[in-house]
């Protein structure tokens, strides 16, 4: 095959872009006709992340491995599942107070530097630190005030737990010894309880998203009353997950109320400060949540005795008013109030009459007095002295002797009856 069958296409195969000899300026002004050299790209990437500024930044070392004067480490973040592997100089490594182990939690500032000749990415450690306890717990205090001075922590906000939960919510390790304890003690104080259990991971960069993700879960079911979020003892670095600020706010913003269970008495992440009822432990948490049956059953048998002592005395109290009642005379001898009406009747009858009787005796006396005046001033009265009253026949009282004339009719009324007579002239002068 010639050389100039060697440089022909083949049949079907696209033609060899012409290059220009002139290079573009900028990455858009690029084609498959003006590319740019790979050189060229990479010394611009390189040139680009040079100007990046220096960061800090905080992980976990989970890779460690020294090579003469370089040392590279795997560094993962504290909340998520992101790693980042960096270069340090031994140099900067042998500043520290202390070497670093796999696990340690540090601070690190990275510049980031490109490799053109082979195009890899690498952060270069400019400083390193590690993080004490001393600087967790500072910046646990500062949250702890700053989400304070917000109200997250009010007593206020809190909501009271349910007196007998018809299901729990357990937010707690895979097969922890948590989970065994709340859900054992809480069997053993009310055995009917029932729970809904989501187990997630406690510790490490995953346990804020998924005890975050289990608590949303959880705070939407509509049988779950309380949720309990449940884990046994550790050191600091163990227990800061139930420090986190998102997970603080995600307990502040639940509907359902929530009992924090982390670690031991001494113990005090900022979940603590947030939910609605600390336990000490997670055996404490389950007395707390659900009453004791057999305390319950006390308190129902006192109850129900207090209750028959109340009916009793009730009782005994009525049936005395009762007896009391019955003695009374009203009730013993209930005619006595009509003997009594009736006594009182005949007293005023008697009165009564007494006062006709003496009233008729004054008035008929009144009577006799004023009869006797009468009669003491009744012609027949004068009659009876001996007086006589004289009518003429036609019944007139004769007052005068020239009333009658000489041979008058008279009628003469005396004390004793009448007397017929007849007028005569008078001896010795006129008639």
């Amino acid at each position: 095959m010639t050389s100039e069958e060697l440089r022909a296409p083949t049949a079907g195969a696209p033609a060899p872009a012409r290059r220009t000899s002139t290079v573009p300026t900028t990455a858009a002004e690029t084609s498959p006709d003006a590319p740019w050299p790979l050189h060229l790209l990479s010394e611009k990437l390189k040139a680009h992340i040079e100007r990046a500024p220096a960061a800090w930044v905080e992980g976990q070392v989970i890779e460690l491995n020294r090579r003469a004067s370089m040392c590279y480490i795997t560094l993962r973040d504290v909340d998520t599942e992101v790693s980042l592997s960096l270069s340090v100089y031994g140099s900067v490594m042998d500043r520290l107070s202390s070497p670093l182990d796999r696990g340690s939690r540090v601070v690190a500032r990275l510049r980031p530097d490109f490799w053109v000749k082979t195009g890899r990415l690498s952060m270069q450690t400019i400083d390193i630190r590690p993080v004490g306890i001393g600087d967790l717990l500072a910046r646990i205090e500062r949250l702890r005030q700053a989400l304070a001075a917000e109200g997250l922590f009010a007593a206020a906000r809190k909501k009271p737990l349910p007196l007998l939960p018809h299901r729990i919510g357990l937010i707690t390790g895979r097969n922890s010894d948590a989970m065994k304890d709340v859900m054992r003690n809480a069997a053993l104080r009310w055995p009917a309880v029932e729970f809904e259990v989501r187990e997630v991971a406690v510790q490490g960069v995953s346990s804020v998203a998924q005890v975050s993700a289990a608590l949303a879960e959880l705070d939407a079911h509509p049988q779950v009353d309380v949720i309990i979020i449940a884990r046994g003892g550790g050191a600091l670095e163990d227990l800061l997950p139930f420090s986190d600020e998102s997970l603080v706010r995600a307990v502040a913003m639940a509907t359902t109320p929530v009992v924090s269970a982390i670690g031991h008495e001494a113990d005090r992440p900022l979940l603590d400060e947030v939910a609605d009822l600390r336990a000490s432990t997670p055996t404490d948490a389950a007395k707390r949540v659900v009453p004791d049956v057999s305390e319950e059953l006390g308190r129902i048998r006192q109850a129900r005795a207090a209750l028959e002592r109340s009916i009793r005395v009730l009782v005994h109290r009525e049936s005395e008013g009762l007896a009391n009642l019955r003695s009374r005379p009203s009730l013993a001898k209930p005619e006595g109030m009509i003997d009594v009406r009736e006594a009182d009747l005949e007293r005023l009858r008697s009165r009564a009459l007494r006062s006709v009787s003496a009233s008729v005796e004054r008035d008929a006396d009144a009577i006799h007095h004023l009869r006797e005046r009468v009669r003491s001033l009744s012609p027949q009265k004068t009659l009876d002295r001996g007086y006589a009253v004289v009518q003429r026949s036609d019944g007139q009282v004769v007052r005068h002797p020239d009333d009658v004339g000489t041979g008058d009719a008279l009628r003469i009324r005396v004390a004793g009856g009448q007397i017929a007579a007849v007028a005569q002239a008078p001896s010795g002068g006129p008639s």
